[in-house]
């Protein structure tokens, strides 16, 4: 039945009766309101209508924003396939492929924008990092940054949990600031107890630390008389930081990233994820699990392809220690 004819019948059934409201018409579109927090996107299991769906669970990205990036903060991401810029060998193996990307240049700073307030437009996507991003735009603009570089008001910051649409941030080195989720300072006027997220671990390099969904660090004790803060992150480890260094308030959005099914070999290659072969299926050439009559289970230890263990071995040098790491993730 063609649609000029469905709407005949409907008219036709429906011509002695007033519809109570728009919505009572088969033809009207439906306004879905948001409940839930969106930088806290939930879990969706799909219906098991065919076999890739039957295992796919993917977060809610209902409620995110579903343009374009801001064209001035975004730019193209040239594709690398796991190789090497100076001498194009492959240097991270099971990269290649996928869906094009362009990169939204993140403030990870927080100090263009001095003592500024500012208004979160809208909470995006981004598909180059698993934590949210959201659109600030300040209210006076920057003399720091060039007009060429960047837009003079807006810029793109790691979203933390909590945050809503139209809340005012701001961040600030020298002074202190309201203990209120997305705003930054630093670690200086940090109350301890305080849950942060993008760390510096060096005054003025951006934050380094404590950057993907769902990650952030308590700050448990602060020393003026070293300049140092005893942080305790999600690992159990305790690292020393500087209290110059800047930290945002709050912990990053999206934590049930890790809680995802991606159903299909075919959705990893649209992330650039090839396929990753078993060293048992490899020739001895290739591999020291490879070769043998048969199937065989390597006739030793679990290897890397370069003969290390990768069962529990720590790589880490024990002369080469790291002065501000207090307590290591694996010390009970």
């Amino acid at each position: 039945m063609s649609v000029l004819s469905r709407l005949t019948s409907w008219v036709s059934r429906n011509a002695h009766t007033r519809p109570r409201s728009i919505s009572a018409s088969p033809f009207a579109f439906s306004v879905r309101t948001i409940t839930h927090d969106i930088t806290r996107p939930r879990v969706i299991q799909r219906k098991p209508t065919t076999p890739s769906n039957r295992h796919t669970a993917l977060t809610d990205r209902s409620g995110l924003y579903k343009g374009r990036p801001h064209p001035r903060l975004s730019v193209g991401l040239p594709r690398r396939a796991g190789r090497s810029r100076t001498t194009g060998r492959i240097t991270v193996r099971h990269k290649g492929g996928g869906n094009k990307r362009m990169y939204r240049i993140i403030d990870f700073k927080r100090t263009a924008w001095e003592s500024i307030p500012g208004i979160v437009e809208r909470i995006e996507y981004d598909p180059n990092r698993s934590a949210l991003i959201a659109l600030v735009r300040h209210k006076t603009k920057c003399k720091a940054v060039p007009k060429k570089v960047r837009p003079d008001r807006y810029a793109y910051i790691i979203c933390p949990a909590g945050l809503q649409i139209g809340q005012e941030v701001i961040a600030s080195r020298s002074t202190r600031v309201d203990v209120k989720t997305g705003n930054a300072m630093t670690l200086r006027f940090v109350p301890v107890g305080t849950k942060v997220h993008n760390i510096e671990l060096r005054p003025g390099y951006g934050a380094q630390m404590c950057r993907s969904a769902g990650t952030s660090a308590q700050v448990l004790e602060r020393d003026e008389g070293r300049g140092l803060a005893l942080l305790r992150l999600q690992s159990k480890e305790q690292r020393l930081v500087r209290l110059q260094c800047m930290v945002s308030i709050g912990e990053v959005s999206n934590p049930e990233h890790k809680n995802q099914s991606f159903g299909k070999a075919g959705r990893m290659r649209w992330k650039g994820i090839r396929p990753t072969v078993r060293g048992v299926a490899m020739n001895p050439i290739d591999h020291p699990h490879g070769g043998g009559e048969g199937k065989t289970s390597g006739g030793r230890p679990s290897v890397s392809k370069w003969g290390k263990p990768t069962k529990g071995y720590r790589t880490r040098s024990k002369k080469k220690k790291n002065p501000h790491i207090v307590k290591r993730r694996f010390e009970r």
